[in-house]
C-alpha cells in the first residue's frame, strides 16, 4: 500500500514562536493519533518565513516551551486515543 498524503491528518498543532518549534498530533488514515516533534520553520531575515526543516536537537527554549504545554498536548492526545 502506498503512502496517500489525503489520509494523512494534523488534527491539533503548537508552535514555539521562539524557536519556530512545532509539535503535532497527526493520524495517517484510521491509524492511532501520535506526536510528532517537527518541524522548525523559522523566520527569514527580510520578513517571512523559510521553508520547513527538521527539528534536529533541542535547544533549551525547546525543552522549557515543551515543558510548559505538555500537560495541554497530552489531555489532547488522550482524547483521540482508543480505550484499550
Amino acid at each position: 500500500m502506498a503512502f496517500d498524503p489525503g489520509k494523512d491528518k494534523v488534527l491539533k498543532a503548537w508552535k514555539c514562536e521562539s524557536t519556530g518549534l512545532i509539535v503535532s498530533i497527526n493520524q495517517y488514515d484510521k491509524a492511532e493519533p501520535k506526536l510528532q516533534i517537527g518541524p522548525r520553520i523559522l523566520h527569514k531575515k527580510e520578513g517571512g518565513q523559510r521553508t520547513p526543516v527538521k527539528a534536529g536537537r533541542l535547544t533549551i527554549e525547546d525543552v522549557d516551551w515543551l515543558y510548559e504545554v505538555i500537560d495541554e498536548i497530552k489531555d489532547e492526545l488522550a482524547t483521540h486515543a482508543k480505550p484499550e
